[in-house]
């Protein structure tokens, strides 16, 4: 039943930043690794999205929500330039209840509307950054779909503080409703660190925390009826001058380039291992 279904690898733009560019350009980079495709940011550089399909590469989107008008304006640009998704940060978070519904309300509108899949990322300084408001916002709107971007939350909100699995049985209902992941590893007190090779990675306590997260969001796909045929993994590891990467001696700690192949294939393995098990 399952084997049609399969993982997408897409390379976030945002992540080049900070790194010198491949001699062939980065788009043939990124399919000579074998990405899938690659996630623009806002504001989408539509000058780029003929090339990405001429080498054979997916292209979605991501941008920012701080106001009903953006949600529609972001999946009008979308559904114009044929976006396969958008990522969406919603909020700054100090909204209230009725001013995050108002924001909520409209991205589900625009999505419904321009026929673009647009999923609320689990990000800090959103309306989805607590874990406990996102459950309770998941209770008032089911239909909510997210990009699981969880380092925000294992880093952000210490989740090996106290009881891991009773906090991920907690967010049950949002990893149901994971339809995108954003490829980042953190440990409990940096939310991008260097995890070294795949040998060395695969026995980090944090890095297993992370496969957990990723197996129980790929069951979930696997399970849903409505399940698309591919689901859309995506590496973000990003520069330092924004202080997800870490310097030392003002040196970036890893080649986020060879990190990012390495936290791909982890996902890869998690995939392969969850649809063998079904």
């Amino acid at each position: 039943m399952n084997s049609k279904h399969s993982l997408c690898c897409y390379y976030n733009w945002l992540s080049k930043e900070g790194m010198p560019e491949p001699s062939g350009g980065w788009l043939r980079a990124i399919r000579d690794a074998g990405y899938d495709g690659v996630q623009f940011v806002e504001p989408l550089e539509k000058g780029l999205i003929p090339a990405c399909r001429q080498l054979g590469l997916g292209v979605c989107g991501s941008g920012r929500v701080n106001h009903p008008d953006d949600g529609f304006r972001l999946g009008e640009e979308a559904r114009q330039s044929d976006l396969e998704a958008l990522t969406l940060h919603v909020g700054w978070g100090y909204e209230d209840d009725s001013a995050a519904a108002l924001l909520i309300e409209a991205v589900l509108e625009a999505s419904e509307r321009f026929q673009i899949p647009m999923y609320m990322e689990t990000h800090r300084a959103t309306i989805f950054q607590d874990q406990w408001r996102t459950v309770q916002f998941v209770k008032r709107f089911p239909e909510l779909k997210f990009n699981g971007d969880f380092s925000h939350w294992y880093t952000g909100l210490e989740m090996v503080y106290g009881d891991f699995e009773q906090k991920l049985a907690f967010i049950q209902p949002v990893i149901e409703r994971v339809h995108f992941l954003h490829g980042r590893i953190g440990n409990p007190g940096c939310m991008q660190v260097d995890i070294g090779d795949l040998d060395t990675a695969l026995d980090l306590p944090f890095v297993k925390h992370f496969q957990r997260l990723w197996k129980d969001v790929f069951q979930a796909y696997l399970r849903r009826n409505d399940s698309a045929p591919s689901f859309c993994f995506t590496v973000e590891l990003l520069a330092s001058n924004i202080y997800y990467a870490r310097e030392f001696g003002g040196r970036e700690e890893s080649d986020r380039w060879q990190q990012s192949l390495v936290v791909r294939e982890i996902a890869r393995r998690c995939f392969a291992e969850v649809q063998q098990s079904n």
